[in-house]
């Protein structure tokens, strides 16, 4: 079972140690290079702890008796436990840091997976930069842990039982008090733990907010610079800036109080250990060699109980990155292939609307369906024009045979086979879109273009003739004067291109997916009239065998179509030919005279049709229809 398809209970509801338990599919194919790390650790703890004990002989024996060669040799012994600690820690490190760069590569790789296979509807809800700050700073944090966290934890809590251990060989007393001086520690520790799970979460939300404001930022840097807003969107930054800051330096107070606990108890076990040492050897309980030998192991302990506070910490902000990391794994995907598909050998392009009805999951339970109840019949290579109002749906309908989004009732169907019995990668082969915002990848030309062209290597002759066609019919030759023509690297979202630029590549990269059904949104907003009419010229050929459903928010986009479609009120309310519809429906030459009048806006070609202005062409379309029909 892959790490995405297990199911788990919320993240809040979990311990710390169930929590973490759930990276177990990741790391179980490095699981034995980490059983080698931490028993390297251990067996460097091992001979750290046996030092002590070596010092005690050369106390006992050599130095009591001035022998310089014996000294010597305990010298060497001593030397040669330090060279093989030094030995095991190096041996930590090969073990486990390459596979952990493999954990983080392989808990990216899924990310990326999921979140391109999870529908358009959860990427409407989180921010780019929650997702973003998710798949670099927490999956780079739990890397770590599993290479460094996780095994001195352990490795240094098995070193303090074995120590504690050993301390009493020397006296059950001076043992005691080392462990009863550990007490308000772990005390501290598990009010320690409640306090900053809390904090870690607080921080890590807000870095990921912060990261949204930065990329916002800077992809609106136009928007912000012409209207001289950037001092204000820097005021907004600083605020959050500032509440990361505050929830960072309580993240340090509470770091701080543990690390009070874990600095002064040691002290204290050693004040009393020295106290208890020399009243012991008062009393000849224990000679010297042992007091010193005691406290040359209570010195090997001090690290790895110091380090409790810090690895307990870093624990907790694993857990806490595990947890951010795992919504994004259990984000119920609602469009998926179906269990049982259907398959269509010989498309012929047949696009239907059979009641369908749609909603988005943030509306009211008192809001209307914004597509209430579609009934359209889209012919086999017929161009049918959807015009409206602002508002109406026309772009969420354009949606739904792709199924970026699912009818939320009745059903969407290509060739009479409902769009949800469809595979997806058969079902998006057959259905292309082109949309009014053209999103360019930071690749070239080439790669942007041929995007939905899997099935061709992208150097081939039969590539680049595609390639070609796709320009021709876009009007793009623009392409061949960029600095390396269709190999040029396109900016960031093609911000390096103008509007219309943009748009005439993008609508490439849906002619060039040879697709049945072309679905289009607009794609033609941010031409000059000249290039539309030469887009549109060379469309009419590709469109002549295609199905295509365009959005017109233009008069000369509509006289592309074969038959139009009126939409109002989220329902289909007339279809017909443009001279028709004219003559019989009042809202649609209503939406018309408002095409006419954005466009002579775009253009300047006329003043701005007023209300009234609208209203009077409307009653004169009305009076030549009562004309022609007297």
């Amino acid at each position: 079972m892959s790490a995405s398809s297990a199911s788990a209970p919320a993240s809040s509801e979990l311990s710390t140690v169930a929590a973490l338990w759930r990276l177990k599919p990741f790391v179980r194919p490095i699981v034995w290079r980490l059983v080698g790390g931490a028993a390297s650790a251990l067996a460097a703890a091992v001979l750290a702890l046996m030092i002590p004990i070596a010092l005690e002989q050369i106390v006992r024996g050599p130095i009591e008796s001035g022998l310089v060669g014996a000294i010597t040799a305990g010298a060497l012994v001593v030397f040669a436990l330090a060279l093989g600690e030094a030995a095991m820690v190096w041996l930590r490190r090969w073990f486990v840091l390459t596979p952990a760069t493999e954990v983080e590569y392989r808990m990216r790789s899924e990310i990326y997976s999921r979140l391109q296979t999870l529908p358009v509807a959860f990427h409407d809800r989180w921010q780019s930069g929650q997702l973003l700050s998710r798949m670099m700073q927490d999956i780079g944090l739990i890397r770590r842990w599993i290479a460094f966290g996780l095994i001195l934890l352990v490795v240094n809590v098995l070193t303090i039982v074995i120590g504690a251990v050993l301390l009493f060989q020397w006296h059950w007393l001076l043992g005691t008090i080392f462990l009863v001086t550990g007490v308000p520690m772990w005390i501290q520790g598990f009010l320690f733990e409640k306090r900053y799970g809390a904090l870690a979460r607080q921080s890590q939300d807000q870095a990921g907010d912060l990261a949204t404001s930065v990329e916002e930022s800077v992809h609106g840097i136009r928007v912000l610079k012409a209207f001289g807003r950037g001092k204000h969107a820097l005021s907004r930054f600083s605020r959050q800036a500032e509440t990361l800051r505050e929830t960072e330096l309580n993240k340090a107070r509470a770091v701080g109080e543990i690390w009070f606990w874990l600095d002064l108890m040691p002290q204290i076990a050693f004040g009393l250990s020295l106290l208890s040492g020399i009243w012991l050897i008062a009393q000849g309980a224990i000679e010297l060699p042992q007091l010193f030998a005691f406290f040359a192991m209570a010195t090997v302990l001090r690290w790895p109980i110091e380090s409790i506070g810090f690895l307990f910490s870093f624990m907790l902000d694993a857990r806490t990155a595990t947890d951010r990391v795992f919504e994004i794994f259990q984000e119920t995907n609602t469009i998926t292939d179906p269990e049982s598909p259907s398959h269509i050998e010989e498309p012929r392009g047949e696009l239907a609307f059979e009641g369908a009805r749609f909603r988005y999951q943030d509306a009211g339970p008192s809001e209307r369906d914004l597509l209430d109840g579609i009934d359209l019949v889209l012919r086999p290579g017929e161009t049918m024009a959807l015009v409206g109002l602002t508002g109406s749906g026309k772009t969420t309908l354009t949606t739904l045979p792709a199924r970026l989004y699912d009818v939320t009732g009745g059903k969407v169907t290509l060739d009479g086979v409902d769009v949800r019995d469809l595979p997806l990668t058969e079902l998006r082969r057959h259905i292309a879109m082109a949309f009014e915002d053209a999103t360019l990848f930071s690749a070239s030309v080439r790669e942007n273009v041929l995007l939905g062209r899997a099935d061709l290597d992208l150097q081939s002759d039969e590539a680049e003739r595609v390639l070609r066609e796709a320009l021709d019919v876009a009007q793009a030759g623009f392409v061949d004067t960029l600095p390396e023509g269709t190999e040029t690297i396109i900016g960031e979202e093609g911000l390096s291109l103008s509007g219309g630029q943009r748009q005439r590549l993008a609508l490439a990269r849906a002619v060039a997916a040879k697709p049945k059904v072309l679905v289009l949104d607009d794609p033609l907003s941010a031409l000059d009239v000249d290039t539309e009419a030469l887009v549109e010229e060379a469309l009419r050929h590709v469109l002549a065998d295609t199905t295509a459903l365009i959005v017109a928010h233009r008069p000369s986009t509509v006289a592309l179509a074969d038959r139009v479609a009126l939409l109002e009120k989220g329902r289909i309310t007339a279809v017909g030919a443009h001279a028709e519809l004219l003559r019989t429906s009042t809202h649609y030459r209503h939406v018309i005279s408002s095409l006419e009048a954005e466009e002579a806006a775009r253009t300047g070609a006329i003043p701005i049709i007023t209300d009234a202005t609208a209203a009077d062409a409307v009653d004169a379309s009305a009076a030549e229809e009562e004309e022609v029909q007297a």
